[in-house]
């Protein structure tokens, strides 16, 4: 999979007809899509306010795995980026991808140019993670703010929920083009927050029973969950490693997918 994509993105021609449908989403910004960015971001800084700090006062201090104690909303805030990341990409990359593409027919018009459908799904990620990036960076810096973690491991983690991001994203546009109508995306939403839920978020995967614990851990939202924890916490070992091949391995798998699958439908 590597050796398919790899070429295409060191290819200067690719990448700056890529750039050009990134561009065409940034032209087209309207009012409405900076209150909808706004809001985003508030949903993550609500959930740390009300548990990881209302709750957290409850709860007191927490032991981590490695024997360290913490605040809980300490353990809570880079669960909480990893889900911001997960959001913000999933948002743009299925319901805003899968409109462009099913009802709007904009992609239709796109391949009469030069774009292919891989260029396509590039500059539709790279779009993406302007809005990842964007809340990843806000979120850090309310985490700095406020304690939980120090500006060096901010500037670490940062590049870490890029990464998140990126997967997530090509993940959504993969699932994007196996959608037939608007109501498969409440099968999503139930998706999005279970994962949100047994991610390792707001409870160590270790509380869970051995069964159920494997299958948190095998999922793409834990191995972000752990993988930014691991940084902003300091946690020593190499463990993130195992983090970032899954997330790496995920955005590519699911850029192929999702590139062939748009090939598939606009061209029949």
């Amino acid at each position: 999979m590597v050796a398919l994509v790899l070429p295409r993105l060191l290819h200067p021609g690719s990448t700056r007809r890529a750039l050009s449908v990134t561009e065409r989403n940034i032209v087209t910004l309207g009012t409405s899509y900076w209150l909808v960015l706004f809001s985003g971001f508030l949903e993550p800084v609500f959930y740390l306010f009300s548990i990881g700090i209302g709750v957290g006062a409850l709860v007191g201090d927490f032991t981590l795995p490695d024997g360290r104690v913490v605040s809980y909303a300490t353990f809570v805030a880079p669960a909480l980026l990893a889900a911001s990341a997960m959001t913000g990409a999933l948002a743009e990359t299925t319901f805003n991808f899968f409109g462009k593409m099913k009802y709007m027919k904009l992609y239709d018009g796109v391949i009469a140019t030069p774009v292919q459908p891989f260029e396509i799904a590039l500059g539709e990620l790279a779009w993406a993670m302007v809005r990842g990036s964007l809340y990843s960076a806000a979120f850090l810096a309310v985490m700095v703010a406020l304690d939980l973690t120090s500006v060096l491991r901010a500037l670490t983690a940062l590049p870490a929920a890029v990464l998140v991001g990126f997967a997530f994203g090509a993940l959504g546009m993969a699932v994007a083009t196996l959608m037939r109508s608007w109501q498969d995306f409440d099968l999503l939403g139930s998706a999005q927050f279970t994962l949100f839920l047994f991610s390792g978020t707001f409870v160590p995967a270790q509380a869970y029973p051995a069964l159920l614990r494997w299958l948190v851990e095998v999922t793409p939202l834990y191995r972000a969950v752990h993988l930014i924890r691991h940084v902003t916490l300091g946690t020593p070992g190499w463990g993130w490693l195992v983090d970032v091949l899954y997330l790496g391995a995920l955005l590519v798998l699911c850029l192929v997918v999702a590139s062939r699958r748009m090939g598939g439908l606009l061209y029949k």
